[in-house]
């Protein structure tokens, strides 16, 4: 599978500069950067676990 070179890039760009515009381009990257933050927050929220789950306390032992 061959990759993307620059040229290939900045013809991506450019064809995506023409279908936003210019001037609507930074509020949809700043957009897409808003939810990649939300995105990366939450699957952190996600796969974080207790490392210390609450136990009980030991019982004492009525032997005495």
């Amino acid at each position: 599978m061959k990759s993307f070179g620059p040229t290939e890039i900045l013809i991506i760009v450019l064809i995506i500069a023409l279908l936003f515009g210019a001037k609507r381009l930074p509020d949809a990257a700043r957009g897409i950067g808003r939810s990649l933050r939300i995105l990366k927050a939450e699957t952190k929220g996600l796969t974080e676990t207790d490392p210390t789950p609450q136990e009980e306390p030991a019982k004492k032992s009525t032997d005495e």
